[in-house]
C-alpha cells in the first residue's frame, strides 16, 4: 500500500509580505523535519498511529507553533493545552484538555486511548493520570516564550482574546489559528490522525476549542479518511468538521478531495468559520484545503514532497 503523511502548523492571514525571510526559513525547516521524520517511520513499515504522534510531538517541541512548548498564555498567565489522537482501524481515540505542565500532550492523549477505558480526560484528572503513566513534565520556564508573553501583555486584563499571532483583536488584525496536527497512511493501509494546541491567548473560563474533540478537530476511519483541523475552533465544533468530511465520503461517495473542499470552502464559511485541514485516505491520497490566506503545511509521498505556507493559487 502507498504510504503518505501530511501535517499542519496553523492557518490564518499568513502573507509573504509580512514574513521575514529568516523566520520563513525557520518555519519551513521545522515543517520539513517533522514530515520527513514521520515519513521515514512509515517507510520502515511503521504504523500510521506512530507516525502522527511523531510528527505532532516534533511540532509540540518547536516554539514556533502554538502547541506544547510554544503554547500561548491564558488570562491567568498559564498554559492550558489540548490534544487528541485517533486510530482508523477500530476508531479508537484518546483526548485530553486543559492540561498544564505536560511536555507532550499528544503522548498523554494516546495513553488515554491505550491505557485507560476512556476517550476524553480533562484538567486535574488528566494530569493525575499523566503522573500515573509517568509522562514527562516540564516547569513553567520551559513553556515561556517572549513573543507569546508579549502577545498576552497587550491584552491582559481585558475581555479580548487572540488567535495565536494576532496583535490586537479590537483592531481586527491578521489572524493565525495556532494548532498543529498530522494524518498518515501506512504500508498496511491503516490511517490515523492527531491534533494538538495551546488554545487562545488570554482565554478564560476553561475554554475548549475543536482540537481535542473527536469528530470536530480530529477523526480517523479506515473506510473513509483521517482528518486534522486548524482554525476558528468554535465554528469547527458547530460544523463537526472532521466527521463531516468523513460523512460525505461514506454516504455521498465523494472523493477525498471533493469532500474536503466541500466542507472547508463551502460549508465552513457559511457558518462564518475560517481555517483548514489536512486529510488522507487508505489509498494514500492527500488533501490540504484552507479558506484563509495561508496555512503552514507539509506532505510527503513516494512521488512528492510539499512544504508550503502561503496560498499559492
Amino acid at each position: 500500500m502507498p504510504i503518505a503523511i501530511a501535517l499542519h502548523g496553523g492557518a490564518g492571514t499568513i502573507l509573504r509580505s509580512e514574513m521575514k525571510p529568516e523566520l520563513e526559513i525557520r518555519y519551513t525547516d521545522a515543517l520539513q523535519d517533522a514530515v520527513r521524520t514521520a515519513y521515514q517511520h512509515l517507510h520502515h513499515q511503521g504504523s500510521a498511529l506512530d507516525a502522527v504522534e511523531i510528527a505532532v510531538r516534533m511540532l509540540e517541541d518547536c516554539p514556533l507553533f502554538n502547541a506544547g512548548k510554544g503554547s500561548v498564555f491564558t488570562a491567568q498567565g498559564k498554559h492550558e493545552m489540548d490534544a487528541s489522537i485517533m486510530d482508523g482501524r477500530q476508531r479508537n481515540a484518546g483526548a485530553v484538555s486543559l492540561v498544564s505542565g505536560i511536555k507532550n500532550p499528544i503522548q498523554l492523549a494516546r495513553l488515554v486511548m491505550e491505557k485507560s477505558e476512556h476517550v476524553f480526560m480533562a484538567g486535574s484528572g488528566a494530569i493525575a493520570f499523566a503522573r500515573q503513566m509517568q509522562c514527562e513534565f516540564a516547569d513553567e520556564a520551559y513553556f515561556y516564550d517572549q513573543f507569546r508573553f508579549d502577545q498576552w501583555q497587550k491584552i491582559k486584563d481585558t475581555d479580548a482574546f487572540q488567535l495565536d499571532h494576532s496583535v490586537d483583536t479590537a483592531q481586527k488584525p491578521p489572524k493565525k489559528m495556532g494548532t498543529v496536527g498530522a494524518v498518515a497512511c501506512d504500508s498496511y493501509g491503516n490511517i490515523a490522525a492527531a491534533t494538538s494546541t495551546g488554545g487562545m491567548t488570554n482565554k478564560r473560563w476553561g475554554r475548549i476549542g475543536d482540537s481535542p474533540v473527536i469528530g470536530s478537530g480530529t477523526y480517523a476511519n479506515n473506510q473513509t479518511c483521517a482528518v486534522s483541523c486548524t482554525g476558528s475552533g468554535e465554528y469547527f465544533l458547530r460544523g463537526v468538521v472532521a466527521y463531516d468530511v468523513s460523512c460525505l465520503i461514506e454516504y455521498k461517495n465523494y472523493t477525498l478531495e471533493q469532500a474536503c473542499r466541500e466542507v472547508v470552502l463551502k460549508r465552513l464559511p457559511r457558518l462564518g468559520g475560517d481555517g483548514g485541514l489536512v486529510a488522507v485516505n487508505a489509498e494514500g491520497n492527500i488533501s490540504m484545503p484552507f479558506n484563509t490566506e495561508g496555512m503552514y503545511r507539509a506532505s510527503k509521498t513516494a512521488e512528492r514532497e510539499l512544504i508550503a505556507i502561503y496560498d499559492e493559487a
